[in-house]
């Protein structure tokens, strides 16, 4: 068996204070792949990899409040990637900057969640549950957006 090598880039984008670059959604079909249920699958990985990282006091304390956050992020990724708008309806409108503006999310933060993020997203690779264009996308979006967050020096 002879495996193509990866094209897949997770650089992370440089973060210039004051500067809010353009945000393009992930295109839907990321989410047509992995499925609504590969989405939450990925955001359980992702918020067990943050509920035992460096960055962990950003987050609720106990894992049944992390998994309620986790799910609420999955939402909101479900439908950022084009699906039901399960997050407007349970919690309304994202304004992402807002709901994060009360905890201190530094660069450094922001490179720890890029990381675990990156680490959430290896059995999707490893699966070839989504091609590498759709995983790129994915991770384009989530670089960027996670540039919106920051909302501290240190």
């Amino acid at each position: 068996m002879t495996f193509e090598p990866s094209t897949l880039d997770f650089s992370i984008l440089p973060f210039t204070a004051g500067v809010n670059p353009p945000v393009t959604k992930p295109h839907p079909a990321f989410l047509t792949d992995i499925t609504e249920q590969g989405m939450r699958d990925l955001l359980d990985r992702f918020y067990e990899g943050l509920y035992q990282g460096a960055i962990k006091e950003l987050f609720p304390p106990s894992k049944e409040e992390m998994k309620i956050a986790g799910q609420y992020s999955a939402d909101f990724f479900i439908q950022i990637c084009g699906g039901p708008s399960y997050f407007n309806q349970s919690r309304g409108a994202p304004q992402m900057r807002g709901r994060h503006s009360p905890f201190r999310i530094s660069p450094h933060a922001r490179l720890h969640w890029l990381t675990t993020f990156e680490e959430a997203l290896q059995p999707i690779i490893q699966n070839k549950q989504s091609s590498q264009a759709n995983i790129q996308s994915f991770w384009n979006y989530i670089n960027v957006f996670s540039q919106w967050m920051i909302n501290s020096r240190d």
